[in-house]
């Protein structure tokens, strides 16, 4: 009878059962990752976890007892080589199961185990996954600042509008001769300067008409 005996015997005698396991505790170790059914994986990594646990002081008793239940060279190596000093800092829960659904010949549910130390496919999309979430906010934030920092570009590289002489500068209407400084008028001989009525001769240094020769059937007056 198996009174008190509720562990899962997988439909299988003991030596098979136990046999089952190191070979899949074995891939396990190997390539990190395995997918079997979610019984099989509730079961191994009950018998793999504390093998991972004694890999962590790498000594001749603890290679012994792994090997007892593993029976394989290469996986004890591999174990306390690579495996051991990876999980160093982690108190337990070494593997990981993750559900993949049914399979399709018999429903059953089927998982993938693994080493969680070891992840290079779930914890990778799960890092995916916000570094697009970051890429996006990080986009819309450049967007919103492309139009001004385009702006100060083309500020920037256009001094034509400020560096251009302005309108004060241009030495057209300023420089140019005003009318007053031309000499044309200031110059000219004024109307003061030019002889005057006075230095005319006068009428009365003219020739009187008294002096006048005197006309034909006239006589000269003697002078008083």
């Amino acid at each position: 009878m198996r009174h008190g005996k509720k562990f899962n015997h997988l439909g299988r005698k003991t030596a098979h059962r136990k046999a089952m396991l190191a070979n899949m505790a074995c891939s396990l170790i190997e390539h990190k990752r395995i997918t079997t059914t979610l019984a099989k994986a509730k079961a191994l990594r009950g018998f793999v976890e504390p093998l991972v646990n004694r890999s962590k002081e790498d000594s001749t008793h603890n290679r012994r007892i792994c090997f007892r239940y593993m029976r394989d060279k290469n996986a004890i190596s591999e174990l306390f080589t690579a495996v051991g000093p990876k999980v160093a800092t982690r108190e337990g829960g070494y593997t990981r199961i993750v559900r993949i659904g049914n399979r399709l010949g018999d429903n059953a549910e089927m998982c993938i185990i693994e080493l969680v130390d070891f992840n290079e496919l779930y914890g990778n999309e799960a890092k995916t996954k916000r570094k697009r979430s970051r890429r996006s906010r990080r986009g819309g934030a450049e967007a919103a600042a492309a139009p001004a920092a385009a702006a100060e570009t083309a500020t920037a590289e256009a001094p034509a509008a400020e560096e251009a002489p302005a309108a004060e500068e241009a030495p057209a209407a300023e420089e140019a001769p005003a009318a007053e400084e031309a000499p044309a008028a200031e110059e000219a001989p004024a109307a003061d300067d030019a002889p005057a009525a006075d230095d005319a001769p006068a009428a009365d240094d003219a020739p009187a008409a008294d002096d006048a020769a005197p006309a034909d059937g006239e006589e000269e007056k003697p002078a008083e």
